[in-house]
């Protein structure tokens, strides 16, 4: 089983970008898909994107389609979430997660992901 750590958050004005990383340790990295969810306050937790195993396929929530993007490195067991042209919705604490999957799939929902990150904070201010 894999442990996850976050890091990269932080309070930015509406308009820039931030990349958050996430470390996996402790388990074989390739067997999971990764995904990135993230909790505002009074809000239920949002998929807001995943990649596949092998890092050939990415998926995206529509409000952050464009603007954020995901990858990932096999070789040094890192998940990165860039994200541009911030906006203040954008707001919350991201958490990285990992699921083990098929090759292919992206699960999208909270459940199919066995392990979860700490969390980091994203403000962005208007």
């Amino acid at each position: 089983q894999v442990q996850l750590v976050e890091s990269g958050g932080g309070l930015v004005p509406a308009g820039d970008s931030l990349t958050l990383s996430c470390a996996a340790s402790g388990g074989t990295f390739l067997n999971y898909a990764m995904g990135w969810f993230r909790q505002a306050p009074g809000k239920e937790r949002e998929f807001v994107g995943g990649i596949n195993r092998r890092a050939e396929h990415t998926l995206y929530v529509d409000s952050v389609k464009g603007r954020f993007t995901i990858s990932r490195d096999n070789a040094k067991n890192t998940v990165n979430l860039q994200m541009n042209n911030l906006k203040p919705e954008d707001t919350a604490t991201y958490y990285c997660a990992a699921g083990r999957t098929g090759p292919w799939y992206i699960p999208q929902h909270g459940h199919e992901y066995s392990t979860w990150g700490q969390g980091t904070q994203v403000t962005v201010s208007s």
